[in-house]
C-alpha cells in the first residue's frame, strides 16, 4: 500500500459517518456514569501529569479488576472520555481500573509502553482496596491500548487480555500520517508489534465485521500468528459494529462481550474464575 491508501486504510473517522454524534453520546454516558458510581479519581502511579488513574468500584472490594486502556492512536483522547465502557464490567462484578498515559508527540511509544508496565507493577503491590490484591485482572485496551494491552499481557498479574479494534502491527501506522508526532523508528516497530512476539496469556481479540478492512484483516492475522504458534487466543467478531460502535457493546453488561447467552462470549470465563479464586 502507498501512504496515501495507508492514510485512509488506517483513518477511523472517515469511515464512520456518525462518529461526532456518537462521540457526543459517549462524553453523555462518561458524566452520568461519573456522577452515580463510586470512583478514586487521578490517582498517580508515576511522575508525569498524565500517569494517573480511576478506580471504580463494584461494590466488593475483593472482585476481580478490569483494566481499561483507552484509544487515541497513542496522540489523543483520555481516559475521562472512555470511562462509560466501565458500566460492563462493573455490572459483571469487576473493579474498573481506566488507565492514563502521558501522550505523543510528549512521549515516543518506548515510553507510552513503560507507562502501562509501570502502571500494572504499581497496581500490583498498591493499597488491597484499589489493587490487584492477587485477585484475576482482565486488561482490555481499544485501539491503540489495544496494542499496549496485547504488549503487557504476560504481565505476572494479568489472568486474561481483551483486544479490542486493535493495532496488531506498528509497520503500517510508521509509513502512515500517524506517524508524523509518534515519531517511532525501525526499532520500535520491532519491539513493540504485537503480531511478532509470542505471548502465554490467553487472549480474546474481538472486532467488528463493519471496521476498517486493514484492522479487520490484521486482527484475523495476528490471531492465525498466535495460533501458529500454540497460543492461547480467540475471535470474537461483531457483526455490524464499526472502531466505535463496538465500543456501545462492551459497555454493555449484556453485550456480546460479557454476554452470559447460549452465544457466550471467551470473557465471561473471567468472570467464572472470579467466583472460585
Amino acid at each position: 500500500m502507498d501512504r496515501a491508501s495507508l492514510d485512509l486504510g488506517y483513518t477511523n473517522v472517515w469511515a464512520d459517518p456518525d462518529y461526532q454524534t456518537r462521540i457526543a453520546q459517549f462524553r453523555v454516558r462518561c458524566d452520568a456514569l461519573y456522577r452515580t458510581a463510586a470512583a478514586k479519581r487521578d490517582i498517580a502511579y508515576g511522575g508525569r501529569p498524565r500517569e494517573r488513574f480511576d478506580w471504580l468500584s463494584c461494590g466488593q472490594i475483593a472482585a476481580p479488576t478490569f483494566v481499561f486502556i483507552h484509544r487515541g492512536y497513542w496522540q489523543n483522547y483520555t481516559k475521562d472520555e472512555m470511562v462509560f465502557v466501565a458500566r460492563s464490567p462493573l455490572g459483571r462484578g469487576f473493579n474498573v481500573i481506566l488507565a492514563e498515559y502521558t501522550l505523543a508527540p510528549e512521549a515516543t511509544m518506548t515510553e507510552i509502553v513503560g507507562e502501562i508496565g509501570r502502571l500494572l507493577d504499581f497496581l500490583q503491590v498498591y493499597d488491597a482496596a484499589v489493587g490487584f490484591g492477587g485477585r484475576p485482572v482482565c486488561l482490555c485496551g481499544h485501539s491503540a491500548g489495544g496494542q499496549l494491552a496485547a504488549l503487557h499481557g504476560d504481565h505476572s498479574a494479568v489472568t486474561l487480555t481483551l483486544a479490542t479494534s486493535a493495532v496488531f502491527d506498528l509497520e503500517p501506522i510508521v509509513l502512515s500520517w500517524l506517524n508524523e508526532k509518534l515519531s517511532s523508528t525501525r526499532e520500535e516497530i520491532g519491539l513493540y508489534t504485537p503480531i511478532l512476539l509470542a505471548s502465554k496469556v490467553r487472549t480474546i481479540v474481538s472486532v467488528g465485521e463493519a471496521e476498517l478492512p486493514e484492522l479487520v484483516r490484521r486482527s484475523h492475522s495476528y490471531v492465525a500468528a498466535r495460533k501458529e504458534r500454540s497460543e492461547n487466543v480467540a475471535t470474537l467478531s461483531l457483526p455490524g459494529r464499526n472502531h466505535f460502535s463496538i465500543l456501545g457493546d462492551l459497555a454493555d453488561p449484556d453485550g456480546i462481550h460479557m454476554s452470559t447467552s447460549l452465544r457466550r462470549s471467551p470473557l465471561q470465563a473471567i468472570c467464572e474464575i472470579s467466583k472460585y479464586r
